[in-house]
């Protein structure tokens, strides 16, 4: 199973930035998906997570409102639509896959991570 992330890069507080992952070597249709970030000193965290069918998602409490979840299933992606990014947002963000009741706290197959900064 191979996830691959790209888009990251640096930005001003304030903007939007859109990161996404390619799936390969599972059935991405069957697949919940989802994004954690690890910011520099800090434990990885749970970002969003989306069902298979991509009708339910969920975020952390902090990125609710300004982050967005999708997905396409004839792409095997998935994306990361960031807005309002602040300087707290500044992480490497991995895309994870999993089941969507247990994403959260253990994804069962992890991606590398592409690197998201933003400056104030």
């Amino acid at each position: 199973v191979q996830l691959q992330a790209s888009g990251g890069g640096l930005v001003q507080a304030g903007d939007s930035l859109r990161v996404s992952c390619v799936a390969s070597g599972l059935t991405f249709s069957n697949s919940a998906m989802g994004w954690f970030r690890q910011a520099r000193g800090k434990e990885r965290e749970f970002v969003a997570a989306i069902s298979w069918r991509g009708d339910d998602q969920r975020y952390q409490d902090s990125v609710k409102g300004r982050f967005i979840i999708t997905r396409d299933n004839t792409r095997n992606t998935v994306y990361l639509q960031m807005n309002s990014l602040q300087s707290e947002d500044t992480a490497v963000y991995y895309c994870a896959a999993g089941t969507f009741s247990g994403i959260r706290d253990g994804p069962k197959y992890w991606g590398q991570g592409t690197l998201v900064t933003v400056s104030s």
